[in-house]
Parts: C-alpha cells; sequence; structure tokens
C-alpha cells in the first residue's frame, strides 16, 4: 500500500499524463472523479447538498464520511488527486498532498508499526454534495488529519474554499529521511519576520497574551466570529512593515487558484487594508508556544503552534461571509428567485 501511495504522489507531483492535460474546469473535473466511481464508492462520496454532513469539517483523527484515499482504486485516487488540483494553486496543492504523505513520518517518529491505521496516509476522504451540474450549487471535500479542504461552486465556478485547515506535525521533521522538511514554513517565517520589525509600542499593541492559547480559537465552528479584533492595526505599521503582513496574508489567499485568489482580494481591498489588525500571543522564538491572528472584516487568519514542544502547527483560513459558499449561494437563490417571476 505505502509503494502505491508513494508512486501516486510522485506521479502527480512530478507531472504525470493525467496531471498534463489541460486544465479543466472544476465542474469538468468532479465529473471525471465521480464516473468512475462504482455503485459502492458512490454511497460512501455522496451525500445531497442539504445534508448536514456539508458543515461536519474537522481536523483530527476521528471518524468521518466519505470515500477514502485507502478505498479507492488507482484509477479513482489519480482523478481525486486532479480535481484537487484544479482547485489549488501549485503551492497549496504541494502543500496539501506533502500533509498527506507526512502521515508516514509521524507514524514513524510515534514508533507505531506498517500496518498501523491511526496515522494513515490512506484516511483522507472526499466527499459530495450534490451533483456538479451548471446552475446548480454542489461542493466537495477532502479531509483528514490535518487537512480539511471545503469547497462550494454554483454556476460552473467555485464560489469558496473556506473554511480551510492546513497543519504539520512535525512542523520541522527532526530526524529521519526527511529531516529539516517544513511544509509551512511562510507561514512561521513570515511571522515571525514582522515580529521582529516591532517597535516597543508596536509590540505591546500586537502581544495580546503572554501564553499562547492551546489551538486555534475558532476551531470548527460553522461560523467563525471574533469580535473586536486586537493587535496592531494595518494603520499602526511602518510601510515595509506593512508588506511583510501583505505577504504574510498572500501566504494563505494564493493556495488558491488565482480565479479564486482574484475573488479574495477583491472582498479584501474593499473592506480596506487600513481593517486589518495582527495579533500575537507566546513566546517570540521557535520553540516556544506561539500564535498569531490576522483579522480584517471579511476573514480570519489563525496560527498555533503549541503542541508537541512547540513544533505542531496549525492554521486556519475563514471567510467570515462566505464560509461554505453561503454568502454566495445566497446571492444565487435569490436572482434565480426573482428571474422566476
Amino acid at each position: 500500500m505505502k509503494k502505491v501511495f508513494i508512486i501516486i504522489y510522485a506521479l502527480l507531483a512530478n507531472g504525470s499524463a493525467f496531471a498534463q492535460t489541460a486544465p479543466k474546469p472544476i465542474e469538468r473535473a468532479a465529473q471525471d472523479f465521480l464516473a468512475v466511481l462504482d455503485t459502492g464508492a458512490r454511497r460512501l462520496a455522496c451525500f445531497p447538498w442539504e445534508e448536514e454532513e456539508r458543515f461536519n469539517w474537522h481536523f483530527v483523527p476521528r471518524a468521518r464520511k466519505g470515500l477514502a484515499l485507502k478505498d479507492m482504486t488507482d484509477a479513482q485516487r489519480a482523478r481525486a488527486y486532479a480535481l484537487l488540483k484544479v482547485c489549488l494553486s501549485s503551492d497549496g496543492y504541494r502543500k496539501a498532498t506533502t500533509i498527506v504523505e507526512t502521515e508516514y513520518v509521524l507514524r514513524a517518529l510515534e514508533g507505531r508499526g506498517p500496518d498501523d491505521e491511526y496515522r494513515h496516509p490512506g484516511k483522507y476522504y472526499f466527499s459530495f454534495f450534490g451533483e456538479p451540474a451548471a446552475g446548480k450549487p454542489w461542493g466537495w471535500r477532502m479531509e483528514g488529519h490535518h487537512l480539511s479542504l471545503n469547497f462550494s461552486a454554483v454556476t460552473n465556478s467555485l464560489v469558496a474554499g473556506t473554511p480551510a485547515f492546513m497543519g504539520a506535525n512535525p512542523a520541522i521533521v527532526p530526524e529521519g529521511p526527511h529531516k529539516g522538511r517544513q511544509i509551512l514554513k511562510e507561514e512561521s517565517a513570515l511571522a515571525f519576520e514582522l515580529l521582529k520589525t516591532l517597535d516597543a509600542a508596536q509590540l505591546e499593541k500586537a502581544l495580546v497574551a503572554e501564553k499562547a492559547p492551546a489551538d486555534i480559537i475558532t476551531g470548527n465552528k460553522r461560523k467563525a466570529w471574533l469580535q473586536n479584533p486586537p493587535g496592531l492595526g494595518y494603520g499602526q505599521m511602518k510601510a515595509a512593515q506593512q508588506q511583510v503582513l501583505k505577504k504574510l496574508v498572500a501566504v494563505y489567499v494564493d493556495r488558491y487558484t488565482k480565479l479564486m485568489a482574484d475573488l479574495l482580494w477583491k472582498d479584501i481591498g474593499a473592506a480596506g487594508w487600513e481593517q486589518l489588525h495582527f495579533a500575537w500571543a507566546g513566546g517570540k522564538s521557535w520553540g516556544t508556544g506561539h500564535y498569531y491572528r490576522i483579522q480584517g472584516p471579511t476573514f480570519i487568519i489563525e496560527y498555533d503552534n503549541t503542541q508537541n514542544s512547540a513544533n505542531h502547527v496549525h492554521t486556519t483560513f475563514r471567510d467570515l461571509k462566505n464560509d461554505f459558499g453561503e454568502d454566495m449561494l445566497l446571492q444565487h437563490y435569490r436572482q434565480a428567485h426573482v428571474g422566476s417571476r
């Protein structure tokens, strides 16, 4: 089983014949995947659009619904990854697939046997909500330990890719053939870079707690909302600091395809960069528990690194209006209702 996964990861990462085909619209890629599922696999993977399971997301090892990678054929798994690829940028795709592969690393570090099921790269599940058809709302999810990607679509286009979670344990691989690997390196490095440029007055505003929270605060709630964003305001930063903050936000936004990222950038710009706040809690250097939050009127980014001697990173990106595509889908329903009068 391990060899099968490694071969597939290598093919997809290096440009297999399947991956080299012309990019397909999200709807077609989803249809291509569903087309290779037999009745049993479809029963596991497919849910009605209205099913409450669509909102049942999490990022810890637990029982999940959906069709698992380990239960797919090679052809099904290749189509599943092709679908993922058209929804993410090359960097986002690399991070997502490496998070899956890192289950092998964690299994070895924890001294688990080769047949262990708790840390298993095959326990990442694909779920579909509704039918990917023109004009109809539908969505899909890829989820497992340290990865939850939720996509919603309507009128042939993705309208939302949140809530989104990416994590890494270990954050930096301490030993073995992948020693030094840091999947979420930019998410950490740019935040520390910004923190180190703050003067005493700025740091006093940015530092909201001496101890970092044990995990991301919004958790797996359906609605992510933290009132009155604390921390250092964008307008209280120097120009160079503002640029670093923008680069850090871009790390999260640019995980997506350019079309979806452009929608997010448009919303952030319309709401105003002046509305953003950067908050920090905990230690000010790697190896001590630390946390940051970037919050504006349209989104919340959270990063937490406190577990496993502060070598275990959790990150989330939440759209305050449009998680699960709810805002744009509401607009779609309203327009459809008006058009039917």
